[in-house]
């Protein structure tokens, strides 16, 4: 009898313990859901926490030997889930291999919503291109970014973002500048390091570093300082690409006017950051040069992914390990000897993205693709559809950045959203089950906090 109740106490210990560490999980999940403006996910995970503790209480109540028998499968089950998320097949997409070809500038829709009819650039671009003239008069004809006529225009929100915008142009005029006649002579390994060091001290999250490649360049000026239609010169042998943090809460209120206001503001804090760096390299006796909004000679998603700071991801943005898509990119090229940093290629990214689809059934343009990657010049990618993307900007008059306030990997970076990144990039059955998870407690169609709100 003895030996009995002590194998009915022991199962019952073990099954309580199992629900209490399921349930405090949840709970403190629940509470953070909270603290993050996510009601839905607080009440899953509220109503979840209630629901395991429950059920592991009954069956710790359960006689001899069935709570035995419950306690024996429910340690199986936990095990076989926690193998198989940690340990799991890990077989994804190979990545996305490296373009063949170089990008004119002046044929991206942010250089040619710039183009005024009647203009030498207009009459230039045109004769060059007359079958993107029709479409790009259209969207000329709509309200435009950050007009106080768009569908979603916001006068405080919209001033704010303007007055960014014009911080940012000011310090276009900045970029590059005198280098010093003598040069500090150091190791390639301590520029390297320093110059991380520099960039995170001003507000970088992350900062990598890659050898420059003729495709991250533009072969001619659309846009910024510079002669437009000149050739790009461009002949620095390294590149400083890093990062900036959009405010999570703001991006939640997207395609509402908070998420131009925080994205104009990253962008004045990734050219304050590049501007600084540049600087402070040529005062050192190398040339360099800071690429900022609207004022690029190189594509700095290209070069943040071989820099090591993520991967492309299915909405065409760089999808970083903490952030996801919730950040700014800013560059700096450079003649100072630095040391490359390994490529940010994340078959992991890729496989999950794949699965996802979440960006696309979002989009409210349908302007991303929720089919398989497709060739493109040497490799596949997702190729998205820029110019009506573009358009429902000039409608709206914001950036829009739904897809961003979707992507599962925008949650804030905290310690459970961390543990979720970390299975992410652990094995196929962990994307597949978080994904459900995240459909769960956020919704496969997840609404913005104004929404919630209102």
């Amino acid at each position: 009898n003895s030996a009995t109740d002590l194998n009915m106490s022991g199962a019952s210990r073990v099954l309580l313990a199992l629900g209490a560490i399921g349930s405090l999980f949840l709970a403190v999940f629940a509470v953070g859901s909270l603290r993050e403006r996510e009601p839905r996910a607080a009440k899953v995970a509220a109503a979840l926490a209630a629901g395991i503790g429950a059920l592991f209480v009954v069956l710790a109540l359960l006689p001899f030997p069935a709570s035995l028998v419950a306690a024996i499968g429910a340690a199986a089950l936990s095990a076989a889930i926690f193998l198989l998320l940690v340990f799991g097949p890990n077989r994804a997409p190979t990545p996305g291999g490296r373009p063949s070809r170089r990008v004119d500038e002046r044929d991206i829709m942010f250089a040619r919503g710039r183009l005024q009819p009647g203009s030498p650039e207009y009459e230039q671009y045109y004769a060059m291109r007359p079958e993107n003239r029709q479409g790009d008069d259209h969207t000329r004809s709509l309200p435009g970014l950050l007009s106080p006529v768009a569908r979603l225009a916001e006068p405080l929100s919209f001033a704010d973002a303007d007055a960014s915008f014009d911080l940012t142009e000011a310090l276009r005029l900045e970029v590059n500048g005198d280098v010093a006649d003598s040069r500090e002579k150091r190791s390639a390994d301590d520029f390297a390091a320093e110059a991380k060091r520099l960039a995170r001290s001003f507000g970088a999250v992350d900062v990598g570093i890659t050898a420059v490649q003729p495709y991250h360049v533009y072969t001619h000026i659309g846009r910024g300082t510079g002669e437009y239609g000149s050739e790009v010169e461009l002949h620095h042998p390294w590149a400083v690409a890093f990062t900036v943090e959009m405010d999570h809460e703001r991006v939640s209120h997207a395609p509402a006017a908070p998420v131009v206001e925080e994205s104009a503001r990253q962008y004045v804090e990734g050219a304050t950051i590049g501007v600084v760096l540049a600087g402070w390299m040529r005062r050192l006796g190398y040339s360099a040069r800071a690429h900022t909004d609207g004022n690029y000679r190189v594509i700095a998603p290209l070069v943040a992914r071989d820099a090591g700071l993520g991967e492309i991801g299915r909405m065409g943005l760089l999808m970083t390990p903490r952030l996801g898509p919730r950040v700014r990119l800013g560059v700096v090229t450079t003649e100072m000897p630095l040391v490359a940093d390994a490529a940010g290629d994340d078959p992991s990214v890729l496989d999950f993205c794949q699965r996802c689809k979440k960006c696309a059934t979002n989009c409210p343009v349908g302007a991303i693709p929720d089919g398989d990657r497709t060739p493109v010049d040497d490799g596949l990618r997702w190729e998205i559809d820029s110019e009506t993307c573009f358009r429902y900007w000039n409608v709206v008059g914001t950036d829009c950045a739904t897809c961003m306030r979707v992507c599962p990997y925008s949650h804030p970076d905290n310690a459970a959203h961390n543990l979720v990144r970390g299975l992410i990039r652990r094995s196929g059955p962990a994307r597949q089950s978080m994904l459900r998870l995240d459909d769960l407690f956020y919704g496969a169609r997840p609404v913005p906090i104004d929404t919630i709100e209102g």
